[in-house]
């Protein structure tokens, strides 16, 4: 096969996988409505998920960590069609802004299997209210600063950045039709103002019109990438 057929057998995969992994974690763990509840609701919650709630926020962070690799390779078969000079640069660009985008989601991810079982444990086994406490208020801020600020603020605007580059870089080359280059700027707009979701005013609670928008975006971005892979797979332009 070639590397562009590779590359659009892996942005197939991609969005399948966030997906069904997504689905999971909506029906174990009620996610991501869950995040709504109390601290102390969120951790018995994960606490009463065991060992295969951990597997599964461990396999979704590897899932975006698998964007970095993916979003490099498409951005280099993108290049490589590269009608113009412009073209080139916006793919190259691309491949920065996707690389940058996976590793943020991923450290906003990686919280999950690893920092909150150990802050479970310790609130849900603490007779001690006060050591029940301190876990909450470990866990509020580790959610802030890598879920809200890190995770999503980020990596809402780095991966909204890099459909938009990437699209741009499709219009200029002979990779994929360039109708998908021109819808990739409309979704790639979406993604990115969910990073305004907690700014300002709105930093308490978020803001509710831009949560209702963040995840009709992501399904649009699913589909759209499932469109760039199979146009890849079979040689469309």
């Amino acid at each position: 096969m070639t590397s562009a057929t590779i590359t659009g057998v892996l942005l197939i995969a991609l969005p399948i996988a966030f997906n069904v992994a997504f689905t999971g974690l909506a029906r174990r763990f009620e996610y991501p409505g869950i995040l709504r509840q109390p601290v102390g609701t969120i951790l018995e919650k994960f606490s009463a998920g065991g060992s295969g709630l951990i597997t599964l926020w461990w396999v979704f962070a590897l899932i975006a960590l698998a964007f970095v690799p993916i979003a490099a390779a498409a951005g280099a078969v993108v290049r490589g069609a590269s009608t113009s000079e412009l073209g080139a640069w916006l793919a190259d660009i691309s491949i920065a802004l996707g690389v940058a985008a996976g590793l943020v989601q991923t450290l906003g991810l990686i919280r999950w299997p690893y920092l909150v079982p150990e802050l479970a444990r310790r609130y849900h086994g603490a007779a001690d209210p006060a050591e029940r406490r301190a876990a909450e208020v470990v866990f509020a801020a580790a959610h802030r600063l890598l879920g809200v600020g890190i995770g999503e603020g980020l990596g809402y605007l780095l991966t909204g950045l890099w459909t938009l580059t990437f699209g741009l870089a499709v219009v200029g080359s002979d990779a994929v039709p360039a109708l998908l280059g021109f819808i990739a700027i409309p979704v790639g707009l979406a993604v990115a103002v969910g990073t305004v979701e907690f700014a300002g005013g709105h930093e308490p609670e978020g803001w509710e019109a831009i949560g209702t928008i963040v995840p009709i975006a992501y399904i649009a971005w699913s589909i759209w990438l499932l469109a760039v892979g199979v146009s890849l797979v079979l040689g469309l332009h």
